[in-house]
């Protein structure tokens, strides 16, 4: 009996060459492998396809299944990386059928969201939490979903969002479909602000959030303009469901009197009420408003130092702003409260400066140049911060740039007429004075660029509107002086 159930144990179960076999008649693809529409757009939680739910299909569904997943996001990209477990050949074959049914998870709660960014113009969507979004490697390249139009995945998705009635996804949708602009805006815009006016007016705060957000970026205005008499209802509406990022919203336009009238009162009401939902932008505004004494609040340094330190706990890219502020604060010390601390300074200065604030990396840079705040000198550490801040468009630390390479420090730094005069004009088209002067002088000097007199004198012209003085006497020399002299050397930082 017993060799009977082995027998037949073995006969039920392929062997090893089988399912080796099985696998290399399988298709193959690879990064190299072509596709024909490699800009499929990524879909919004919840709303899969077919092809996405055999992914599914695939992967363990129940608690005791053996799976790590790790979410590494870069700019507007998410890259989702799964290792599963084997799974038995019975699941792969059910996961071909193409009757395949899939429940769909529950729907993260909205509380907690990351705040969302005004968007810089109209063809720049703004973007979303990427919690909200599942796993998308079937529209990577070399998937056979790639071979669905773009129009065709959009209308997949639309139709099975509208078999729910979840605000949540139907939200997702319209955010997913509005991003989708980019591609077909005048199609796809419309439609998109219609289902979060739909969803706005049924009391769903991320919808009213992000259609203000809309209104704010000026998006549905054929010049940019942005709409702050639709924007500040809607944010005060989601403020009032708790939504952080509408509430320090609202409190922005009650500050600066946008959609509304000024009122610091009710400006400082909303940065408490995003405060207490740990907003960091609005803890930074309350603890400066706190140690200054503004928006009408009694000056109290112990408790603008509460909030500035919760803030720089929580500081993200898009708020690093209390990191800065803290440190310059520690630098002094202040009210003996705030005490100095220069080590913590330089600390809370590199953490903004690797959140790319350009102010922190810029005085990091003065601190390995100069040694300041107990920082050992380091040519090659100053001028790598001064390079995060000049991306960053920070114009004192273009100029300096510009003045390294010009003289150079060999072997840490080659000379460079050419990024010398870059890096200098970058500073001087933001306003600059010193670095129009620099640029006067570079132009009648011939460095980085042939030599032209007349330029130079537009540049020094530029630098002495703007209460330069050595432009000034450079301009009277320049027309007393006989042509072809050379010009002498200035201290371009001075």
């Amino acid at each position: 009996m017993l060799q009977d159930i082995k027998n037949r144990f073995k006969r039920s179960t392929p062997s090893l060459r089988s399912i080796e076999r099985e696998k290399a008649s399988l298709p193959q693809y690879s990064a190299s492998t072509p596709v024909l529409n490699t800009m499929a757009p990524t879909p919004p939680r919840h709303i899969v396809s077919p092809i996405s739910a055999r992914k599914l299909e695939k992967s363990p569904v129940n608690a005791s299944s053996s799976s790590s997943s790790s979410i590494s996001r870069s700019n507007s990209s998410i890259q989702l990386n799964e290792s599963h477990t084997q799974h038995n050949r019975t699941s792969q074959s059910s996961a071909t059928s193409s009757s395949t049914s899939l429940s769909m998870p529950p729907t993260p709660p909205m509380t907690g969201q990351k705040p969302l960014r005004y968007p810089s113009n109209v063809s720049l969507p703004i973007s979303f939490n990427s919690d909200y979004l599942m796993n998308h490697s079937h529209l990577k390249p070399g998937n056979n979903a790639e071979l669905l139009s773009y129009d065709k995945t959009i209308n997949m998705y639309r139709e099975n969002a509208k078999k729910t009635n979840d605000p949540n996804l139907q939200c997702d949708l319209a955010i997913f479909i509005y991003e989708s602009c980019k591609r077909n805006q005048t199609a796809y815009m419309a439609e998109a602000v219609k289902m979060l006016k739909t969803l706005a007016l049924r009391g769903h705060a991320e919808s009213q959030h992000y259609l203000a957000n809309i209104y704010a970026s000026g998006a549905l205005h054929k010049s940019g303009e942005p709409n702050f008499n639709n924007a500040f209802p809607l944010f005060l509406q989601a403020a009032k469901h708790q939504h952080s990022d509408a509430a320090y919203r609202a409190a922005k336009c009650y500050e600066d009197g946008l959609g509304c009238l000024k009122n610091k009162s009710k400006a400082a009401q909303y940065y408490k009420l995003a405060s207490t939902l740990n907003h960091p932008g609005a803890m930074y505004r309350l603890g400066i408003a706190a140690i200054h004494g503004d928006l009408g609040l009694q000056r109290n340094v112990r408790e603008g130092n509460k909030w500035l330190k919760r803030s720089a706990e929580s500081a993200t890219p898009e708020y690093p702003h209390a990191l800065h502020e803290f440190g310059l604060l520690h630098e002094k010390g202040l009210d003996g409260i705030i005490f100095k601390d220069h080590t913590y300074s330089v600390k809370l200065y590199k953490r903004a400066a690797e959140l790319g604030y350009s102010p922190s990396a810029y005085r990091l840079g003065q601190c390995y140049e100069y040694g300041y705040l107990g920082c050992q000198k380091s040519v090659a550490t100053s001028i790598s911060y001064y390079h995060i801040a000049a991306s960053q468009g920070h114009p004192e630390a273009c100029l300096i740039l510009s003045a390294w390479y010009l003289a150079g420090d060999p072997p840490q730094l080659a000379p460079s007429e050419d990024k010398a005069f870059y890096w200098a004009k970058i500073a001087a088209e933001k306003g600059l004075p010193k670095a129009e002067f620099a640029l006067g002088y570079y132009a009648q000097a011939g460095i980085g660029r042939p030599q032209d007199p007349q330029e130079a004198i537009a540049w020094y012209q530029k630098a002495a509107e703007h209460g330069h003085k050595e432009a000034q006497k450079r301009l009277e020399d320049l027309n007393k002086a006989p042509k072809n002299s050379t010009p002498l050397v200035p201290s371009l930082v001075a």
